[in-house]
């Protein structure tokens, strides 16, 4: 379903009207580590928890992880058994365990017990993909990067920002056409929007800011 008269997409104000409208949302789970402690491996690690898991889950997880272990040595010094009941119930909890456990092991073997900040180096990383290496480079290092998960992917399309099919395809196209001042914040905004009102299946259209905005791509069904 396409809006008619609706206003060509502006992202100076759709960045200012979801900051506006973002305050008070929970932030994902891992924007919020990062607040809490900037570490690039606990960045990293998080992210590597968070992939097909609830923010929630999550949440748990990294505690009860974090509480153990916050550097790769620690990290080595458990068992892929224990690492996997530490993070249980975060989906593939023992395939991550077992990757954590390689990572933690290149990380000193070939970079000293630390984290790499470029995309060719983090993406060596067993289990590491492109949302994980840019979310380690703009959250765990400040560097501009652009990280496009599923929200991001649908968000961007959905408004008519973009048309791209994969979020490979739309990491190119804002890395293209998104201003640079952006890049990192992008992702949190759109993540915490598309959580909580640009949900993937019947979307709140009705109490969404940037409807005057957005071209509806796909969308179907909405509240």
């Amino acid at each position: 379903m396409n809006m008619v008269n609706v206003a060509r997409p502006d992202i100076k104000r759709i960045i200012n009207v979801l900051r506006s409208q973002v305050r008070g949302m929970t932030p994902p789970i891992v924007t919020e580590i990062s607040k809490n402690t900037p570490d690039p491996f606990e960045v990293l690690v998080s992210t590597v928890l968070s992939l097909r898991t609830k923010d929630q889950v999550t949440r748990q997880a990294t505690g009860r992880l974090f509480k153990r272990a916050h550097t790769p040595q620690e990290i080595l010094a458990l068992s892929e058994d224990e690492i996997a009941r530490l993070i249980y119930p975060v989906g593939f909890y023992n395939t991550k365990a077992m990757n954590l456990r390689k990572i933690s092991s290149d990380l000193i073997e070939q970079h000293g017990g630390r984290v790499p900040d470029t995309l060719e180096e983090l993406l060596k990383l067993k289990g590491v993909g492109r949302k994980t290496a840019n979310l380690v480079i703009t959250l765990g290092y400040g560097k501009l990067g652009v990280c496009v998960d599923t929200h991001v992917h649908r968000i961007s399309n959905r408004l008519g920002y973009v048309r791209s099919r994969t979020p490979e395809e739309t990491e190119t196209a804002l890395r293209e056409k998104l201003p640079k001042e952006y890049w990192i914040e992008f992702n949190d905004l759109l993540v915490t929007w598309g959580q909580n009102v640009c949900r993937p299946v019947s979307p709140f259209c009705s109490r969404c800011g940037l409807i005057s905005y957005c071209k509806q791509v796909g969308v179907e069904k909405h509240r």
